[in-house]
């Protein structure tokens, strides 16, 4: 199946679930679930592999804080099923990849990789915060 299939897809899904998604001027699939923006990316050579992304949530503005995003972002992937946090440019995001084989089988986990994605951005949260 082709990414702009599988996309198609996944966007059909995401209607269905009560989202109103959207394509970025990448071919990405854009949705908003509780005001935040997320992104469902996927890749043209790798069928089975997709990520939710929470992009740009946490702003890193100087190199000490830079240092404490990296200690909670491994606390929060560390503690979380699934889902990673890091440091890309001078912002954090947040993922959850896993292998599909199907979209079909991506469906019954998405609202508990949404669950996951919120537990580790809250725990990133939390560690920056202490």
């Amino acid at each position: 199946m082709s990414k702009a299939e599988r996309i198609q897809n996944f966007e059909s899904f995401l209607k269905k679930e009560g989202y109103a998604p959207t394509l970025d001027a990448d071919g990405d699939l854009v949705f908003k679930c509780e005001g935040r923006t997320y992104l469902i990316l996927l890749e043209d050579n790798d069928e089975e592999f997709f990520r939710i992304v929470f992009p740009n949530f946490w702003r890193i503005e100087s190199p000490a804080e830079r240092e404490a995003v990296q200690r909670a972002a491994l606390q929060a992937t560390a503690e979380t099923k699934v889902a990673k946090v890091y440091p890309l440019g001078d912002n954090t995001w947040a993922t959850i990849e896993m292998f599909c084989p199907t979209v079909e089988e991506a469906k019954p986990v998405f609202e508990r990789s949404m669950n996951a994605l919120h537990a580790a951005v809250a725990l990133f949260v939390e560690e920056m915060r202490k």
